[in-house]
Protein backbone atom coordinates (compact mmCIF):
# COMPACT_ATOMS: atom_id res chain seq x y z
CA UNK A 1 0.00 0.00 0.00
CA UNK A 2 1.34 3.41 -0.97
CA UNK A 3 2.48 5.74 1.81
CA UNK A 4 3.09 9.43 1.15
CA UNK A 5 4.23 12.14 3.55
CA UNK A 6 2.16 15.33 3.29
CA UNK A 7 3.82 18.74 3.55
CA UNK A 8 1.35 21.58 2.86
CA UNK A 9 2.79 24.41 0.75
CA UNK A 10 3.46 27.64 2.59
CA UNK A 11 3.74 25.97 6.00
CA UNK A 12 6.94 25.39 8.00
CA UNK A 13 8.34 21.88 7.49
CA UNK A 14 8.49 20.26 10.96
CA UNK A 15 10.69 17.38 9.85
CA UNK A 16 12.65 15.68 11.31
CA UNK A 17 10.61 16.18 14.51
CA UNK A 18 7.37 14.98 12.87
CA UNK A 19 5.38 15.13 9.62
CA UNK A 20 2.19 17.14 9.14
CA UNK A 21 0.43 14.05 7.78
CA UNK A 22 0.75 10.70 6.07
CA UNK A 23 -1.52 9.38 3.37
CA UNK A 24 -1.70 5.59 3.47
CA UNK A 25 -3.93 4.21 0.75
CA UNK A 26 -7.11 6.26 0.98
CA UNK A 27 -6.62 7.24 4.64
CA UNK A 28 -4.94 10.44 5.80
CA UNK A 29 -3.49 10.68 9.30
CA UNK A 30 -2.98 14.33 10.29
CA UNK A 31 -0.69 15.25 13.18
CA UNK A 32 -1.97 17.69 15.77
CA UNK A 33 -2.38 21.17 14.33
CA UNK A 34 -1.79 24.18 16.53
CA UNK A 35 -2.95 27.75 16.04
CA UNK A 36 0.18 28.88 14.22
CA UNK A 37 0.41 31.15 11.20
CA UNK A 38 2.40 30.47 8.03
CA UNK A 39 5.61 31.59 9.73
CA UNK A 40 5.03 29.22 12.66
CA UNK A 41 4.06 31.88 15.20
CA UNK A 42 1.18 31.27 17.59
CA UNK A 43 -1.90 33.42 16.92
CA UNK A 44 -4.76 34.38 19.22
CA UNK A 45 -2.98 34.64 22.57
CA UNK A 46 -5.43 33.67 25.33
CA UNK A 47 -8.29 33.50 22.79
CA UNK A 48 -9.73 30.02 22.32
CA UNK A 49 -12.00 31.05 19.45
CA UNK A 50 -9.11 32.56 17.47
CA UNK A 51 -6.85 29.60 18.21
CA UNK A 52 -9.52 27.01 17.36
CA UNK A 53 -10.28 28.80 14.08
CA UNK A 54 -6.58 28.85 13.12
CA UNK A 55 -6.10 25.20 14.11
CA UNK A 56 -9.06 24.20 11.90
CA UNK A 57 -7.70 26.32 9.04
CA UNK A 58 -4.31 24.60 9.42
CA UNK A 59 -6.01 21.21 9.46
CA UNK A 60 -7.89 22.13 6.29
CA UNK A 61 -4.62 23.19 4.60
CA UNK A 62 -2.95 19.88 5.40
CA UNK A 63 -5.97 17.97 4.13
CA UNK A 64 -6.05 20.03 0.93
CA UNK A 65 -2.38 19.20 0.33
CA UNK A 66 -3.37 15.53 0.64
CA UNK A 67 -6.27 15.88 -1.82
CA UNK A 68 -8.96 15.94 0.87
CA UNK A 69 -11.09 18.39 2.85
CA UNK A 70 -12.66 18.72 6.28
CA UNK A 71 -15.70 16.90 4.86
CA UNK A 72 -13.51 13.78 4.56
CA UNK A 73 -12.59 13.75 8.26
CA UNK A 74 -14.04 10.77 10.12
CA UNK A 75 -12.29 11.21 13.50
CA UNK A 76 -10.68 14.03 15.44
CA UNK A 77 -8.86 14.11 18.72
CA UNK A 78 -8.79 17.57 20.28
CA UNK A 79 -6.49 18.56 23.10
CA UNK A 80 -7.31 21.69 25.12
CA UNK A 81 -5.53 23.09 28.14
CA UNK A 82 -8.65 24.02 30.09
CA UNK A 83 -12.08 22.41 29.86
CA UNK A 84 -13.61 25.84 30.51
CA UNK A 85 -12.78 26.53 26.83
CA UNK A 86 -15.04 23.70 25.67
CA UNK A 87 -17.99 25.90 24.66
CA UNK A 88 -15.78 28.34 22.73
CA UNK A 89 -14.13 25.43 20.88
CA UNK A 90 -17.52 23.85 20.14
CA UNK A 91 -18.84 27.14 18.76
CA UNK A 92 -15.95 27.37 16.30
CA UNK A 93 -16.18 23.69 15.37
CA UNK A 94 -19.81 24.20 14.34
CA UNK A 95 -18.63 26.86 11.86
CA UNK A 96 -16.47 24.25 10.12
CA UNK A 97 -18.90 21.30 10.39
CA UNK A 98 -22.40 22.42 9.42
CA UNK A 99 -23.77 18.87 9.09
CA UNK A 100 -22.75 15.72 10.87
CA UNK A 101 -19.42 16.28 12.64
CA UNK A 102 -16.78 13.57 12.72
CA UNK A 103 -16.40 11.21 15.64
CA UNK A 104 -14.42 13.18 18.19
CA UNK A 105 -12.54 12.88 21.45
CA UNK A 106 -11.90 15.98 23.58
CA UNK A 107 -9.12 15.76 26.15
CA UNK A 108 -7.80 18.28 28.67
CA UNK A 109 -4.01 18.35 28.94
CA UNK A 110 -1.61 20.23 31.18
CA UNK A 111 0.23 21.89 28.29
CA UNK A 112 0.87 21.67 24.56
CA UNK A 113 4.17 21.76 22.65
CA UNK A 114 3.92 25.50 21.90
CA UNK A 115 3.89 27.79 24.97
CA UNK A 116 0.58 29.66 25.10
CA UNK A 117 -1.24 27.18 22.85
CA UNK A 118 -4.74 26.42 24.10
CA UNK A 119 -5.76 23.80 21.52
CA UNK A 120 -4.35 21.15 19.19
CA UNK A 121 -6.43 19.15 16.70
CA UNK A 122 -5.42 15.88 15.05
CA UNK A 123 -7.54 14.03 12.52
CA UNK A 124 -8.10 10.96 10.39
CA UNK A 125 -9.69 11.42 6.99
CA UNK A 126 -10.80 8.92 4.35
CA UNK A 127 -11.01 9.80 0.66
CA UNK A 128 -12.53 7.85 -2.21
Amino acid sequence: MARTVIQPPGRPDPRPRYSHAWKVGNTIYVAGQLATDASGKLVGANDMRAQARQAFENLAAVLEAAGASLADVVKTTVFITDMRHRDAYSEVRQQFYKGDPPASTLVQVVALAEPGALIEIEAIAVVD
